[in-house]
């Protein structure tokens, strides 16, 4: 009897019709843009170049015809993760292990023979390989002993230093090719390559024959956003809650903030994990596996994340910082609604983080440098501009798109344009160019409008020139910017970005100034300035204060001390009645997440409180913040936990600061903001070795009379020259642990 794979190649005739093995394999009736053109090319083993847009279909274009032609098709592959999808994927459309297999890092010794004797039978129709395992000796020797259809260079961007994703050994891949036999043909794809990065894959490849289909890169179900970086994690977790139920991505530049965001998601009832390099492989494969199944609602995640994850319902891709290329930006944002249905794109944006990205950068060799600032520069004139975000990333990749077809599918179209008469400016600017000899880029001739004297300007004696200066009214620098971002947006103007980004006037620049005509140009909004610091948001807060509100939360605060004989400020401290009356919870949940309150002095006190709020927003039909965000992170979280261990296990204060690296009045206010959150703490062992029993008598019983725990008018009150402030604080925290919690 024959096995399945060999009856499944059987079933998959070449002398069928495309569509035929298209329905037996995978189960479609009919083919999406050029794939079947794409298919048949390669059938006639032809070289083939293949850009496409992410949820385009590019895997089909070469898994259909490694399983029609003869032989083993390798398919190069940058990722792990992107490897053992699509091996599962055609493993469950075969019904046969041996149909797909992957040959990488994450495979033992018994794995790898299994995987080489499926391919010596004939049994494995494709196989997967980093570019790394690919140019091992043992590897390219194996492979030659194999019969090879085709070669399948998948994300080939990644041959350029150019690319956002630049893969050094992706250079390597054209020679191992041409010495595992001759006449090989090669299928390159890629999601996202500029001219540029085009270029550099042709001539890398040595495919200069090759046929080129390139589909459109326009994504007309993806929304496109940026938003000012302010009160960012509040931002994300009110986005999220208003999409609650579907699938995310949120990309952060740093592991450190992955995991930050993961967490702050989580302690906000968000099914949230992280995903990173510096994670475990197990890990990260089951993060991928319980995303596909749902078991969480979204991934936080460094750039490695979604490449190949065929997760067609991912309906929103949130950028916590902004991305360091537009190619990035593009393959990141095309996880979302790859089933043409709902795909909200949002980017948050911060002169910081522009920055950071360029400090990243001062240390890189020159030529990666230049490179690198050039590729920033196109995300922040996309970033800050006012224009169609979509015709902006679509003319990036060589293809123009006029703005009307956008149909507010971005927040630039959504909303009212300024406009501005642009036909004398363009005209200068474009006169500017061509008579310094269309030799500096956009910063430069920005400089000699402004009238700038800079090194370059100084050098080529610009400021002599009549353009010199004559930017500097108001708002001057926001209207040439716009416009000679729109020039460049609208052909006037062509910027080399592989040569530092200089300017050049197009045919249709060079016309404008013989022959100018009247129109007009958006003038960019500037981005509102950003917080400096996200967790310094969470902790002031950014409501207003509900006075009202903080009255009857008195009111109520002094009726249970009576009934429970303590101060006022046992029940609850002022600053967390304020952050109540900005936040509004009205579940325990929400009100164990208001800073000074913890589980104990929920439990304690909390019911009356959570009651009396609910009643005032029905009542008063108050719309609540719903980002209620817990303030400790999860270093704090730990330190909280190590002090409370410590306590118990009776060791000094000093000692427990100590080995945590802070001070000894550090490690009291950690302590008492323990305290102060209703987790009861016995420092008896502590405050007993440096007070007697009727000193601290004497401070019990005039915190259980006082207004307020001022430890100023304690002193005050009791007698500086009889008590420290640190036997005082000591008392204080006893206090509230013995009485409020």
């Amino acid at each position: 009897m024959k096995n399945s794979t060999e009856y499944f190649i059987q079933k998959m005739d070449v002398k069928k019709s495309l569509f035929d093995n298209l329905q037996t394999f995978f189960g479609f009736d009919n083919f999406k843009g050029d794939q079947e053109s794409i298919i048949t090319n390669i059938l006639e083993r032809k070289n083939t170049f293949v850009i496409m847009p992410t949820g385009g279909g590019k895997s089909i274009c070469y898994q259909l015809p490694a399983l029609m032609n003869e032989g083993t098709a390798i398919v190069i592959s940058p990722l792990i993760a992107l490897m053992k999808n699509q091996v599962d994927q055609l493993r469950a459309f075969g019904g046969n292990d041996s149909i797909a297999h992957f040959m990488n890092s994450s495979l033992n010794k018994s794995e790898i023979a299994q995987v080489k004797s499926d391919l010596l039978s004939g049994h494995t129709k494709l196989l997967y390989v980093a570019p790394e395992s690919l140019s091992k000796t043992d590897n390219i020797d194996f492979l030659r002993l194999i019969n090879i259809s085709f070669v399948a260079v998948d994300e080939a961007h990644c041959i350029s230093e150019w690319g956002h994703d630049f893969r050094p050994e992706y250079r390597k891949i054209r020679q191992v090719i041409s010495g595992l036999g001759p006449d090989i043909p090669i299928i390159a794809l890629t999601a996202t390559a500029t001219p540029k990065v085009q270029q550099d894959i042709i001539k890398n490849l040595q495919m200069s024959d090759a046929t080129l289909y390139k589909s459109s890169f326009n994504r007309p179900n993806l929304f496109y956003e940026i938003r000012p970086k302010r009160d960012v994690l509040k931002e994300i977790i009110r986005f999220i809650k208003q999409n609650t139920g579907k699938s995310g991505i949120i990309y952060c530049l740093s592991r450190k903030k992955v995991e930050e965001v993961a967490e702050a998601l989580n302690l906000n009832g968000i099914k949230a994990l992280p995903y990173h390099a510096g994670l475990e492989p197990k890990v990260r494969a089951d993060t991928q596996d319980k995303f596909l199944m749902e078991d969480v609602e979204v991934i936080v995640a460094t750039i490695a994340f979604g490449m190949g994850i065929d997760k067609p319902d991912v309906r929103f891709v949130i950028h916590h910082d902004i991305p360091k290329s537009m190619e990035g930006y593009y393959q990141e944002t095309g996880r979302a609604g790859r089933d043409g249905g709902e795909g909200i794109c949002v980017a948050f944006y911060a002169q910081k983080d522009v920055e950071k990205l360029a400090k990243f950068m001062k240390d890189k060799p020159v030529a990666e440098r230049e490179i690198g600032t050039q590729i920033l520069k196109e995300v922040i004139d996309y970033a800050e501009s006012g224009v169609c975000r979509r015709k902006q990333i679509l003319h990036y990749f060589g293809e123009n798109f006029n703005e009307t077809g956008c149909n507010c599918m971005c927040d630039n179209c959504k909303k009212p344009k300024q406009l501005f008469e642009a036909e004398e400016h363009l005209k200068t600017v474009l006169t500017l160019i061509k008579t310094s000899g269309e030799k500096f880029d956009d910063t430069h001739i920005l400089n000699i409008l402004m009238g700038l004297e800079t090194a370059q300007t100084i050098a080529y004696e610009h400021s002599k020139l009549p353009e010199f200066g004559i930017g500097k009214v108001e708002d001057g620098e926001n209207l040439w910017k716009s416009l000679i971002r729109q020039a460049v947006l609208n052909n006037f103007l062509s910027k080399d970005i592989d040569n530092y980004g200089l300017l050049h006037l197009t045919n249709s620049g060079n016309d404008f100034i013989t022959n100018p005509y009247a129109l007009k140009f958006i003038l960019n909004e500037p981005i509102e300035s950003a917080a400096d610091d996200d967790e310094d948001d969470l902790k002031h807060g950014t409501g207003t204060l509900d006075n009202q509100l903080l009255l009857l939360l008195k009111d109520l605060r002094k009726k249970i001390a009576k009934q429970k004989n303590v101060p006022p400020f046992v029940v609850f401290q002022d600053p967390s009645l304020e952050e109540m009356c900005t936040h509004y919870p009205i579940s325990m949940e929400e009100l164990k997440q208001i800073s000074g309150v913890g589980n104990g002095k929920a439990a304690k006190f909390g019911s009356p409180f959570i009651e009396l709020i609910k009643k005032y927003v029905t009542d008063n039909d108050i719309e609540r913040p719903i980002d209620l965000i817990i303030k400790t992170q999860a270093n704090k979280s730990q330190l909280k936990v190590s002090i409370i261990q410590n306590v118990d296990r009776q060791i000094g204060l000093e000692d427990i600061a100590k080995s945590k690296g802070i001070t000894y009045f550090e490690i009291l206010k950690e302590i008492e903001a323990i305290v102060n959150s209703g987790t009861k703490l016995n420092l008896n062992y502590f405050v007993d070795e440096i007070l007697d029993d009727d000193r601290q008598d004497e401070v019990f019983d005039y915190f259980r009379s006082a207004e307020n725990d001022s430890i100023d008018e304690a002193l005050k009150d009791l007698g500086e020259t009889d008590y420290t402030r640190e036997e005082i604080q000591l008392m204080r925290i006893k206090f509230m642990s013995e009485l409020g919690n």
